[in-house]
């Protein structure tokens, strides 16, 4: 059996449950140290698809289900993504887990190009961090190494960058898989390239401390620096990584992620 054959076989029998639970809990830190806790996304990834506005919210939330029964992955997303934050309805992870399970199932092997591409890729996200701690009082127990296949899947076939992300957390903590920091700042650094900021906050901060990696501080900091611009209201570890960094950076460390800093912010443009 394939690998995507496999993944697409679990996704699919342990979605077709739907019980209500608790919201997800995988929560984290920093990485001060070669045993914290690394920094994890809390968030089921991607912006939910805009709909246009309704006369009653009841109307949208009818319309979303004749729709996303109809097959029709945006309308499974939205609906997954209302039941994962109980937005419109009660918070319910199993029905949220159950929506991303059917996108996952009927499109695993649609085009990396498709225009569906960008959700197919962010529901089997959402499942892999399910996965993770699994869903309480339910069938969906922690398995870390489906949550890897998950992250793995998404992040090579569909090149996600916030799977990239999770994928390299994994490996840096030998989650699911044997510890393996090469391999894992190999998935930060593909991540960060994309802009994922939590990556770059991530790759910044391992390279300005050298941990696990060769130290190289004017290239964490300017890392740090994307990391810090692009950060959400919730990031405080990333702009408390960025503050340390910057009161021991030296003038010429400074100087030198400045000059790195123009020169991707140049490429970006170019």
């Amino acid at each position: 059996m394939r690998i995507v054959e496999r993944i697409i076989f679990g996704v699919f029998a342990l979605g077709a449950a739907s019980v209500a639970a608790p919201a997800l809990a995988f929560d984290g830190a920093p990485v001060g140290s070669s045993d914290a806790a690394l920094p994890v996304v809390t968030t089921i990834p991607g912006a939910a698809p805009v709909l246009k506005k309704a006369a009653k919210p009841e109307t949208s939330l009818t319309a979303l289900q004749y729709a996303a029964e109809g097959g029709h992955p945006i309308a499974q997303w939205k609906l997954g993504r209302m039941y994962a934050d109980g937005n419109g309805v009660a918070q319910d992870d199993l029905r949220a887990f159950e929506y991303f399970s059917r996108i996952a199932n009927a499109h695993a092997e649609d085009s990396p190009s498709a225009p569906q591409a960008t959700i197919v890729a962010n529901a089997f996200v959402a499942l892999g961090r399910y996965y993770l701690d699994g869903i309480p009082n339910s069938k969906i127990k922690a398995d870390t190494e489906r949550a890897r296949e998950m992250f793995s899947y998404a992040a090579s076939y569909f090149g996600n960058a916030d799977a990239q992300y999770d994928l390299a957390r994994l490996y840096l903590k030998g989650i699911g898989t044997p510890r393996d920091t090469k391999y894992g700042a190999r998935w930060l650094g593909l991540a960060a390239q994309k802009g994922q900021h939590q990556a770059q906050a991530l790759l910044g901060q391992m390279l300005f401390n050298g941990e696990s990696l060769p130290r190289q501080m004017a290239r964490g900091l300017m890392w740090l620096t994307l990391a810090r611009d692009n950060a959400g209201p919730d990031d405080t570890w990333i702009r408390d990584s960025y503050n340390k960094a910057i009161a021991k950076a030296s003038e010429d460390d400074r100087a030198m992620a400045l000059q790195m800093l123009e020169h991707w912010v140049s490429g970006k443009r170019d």
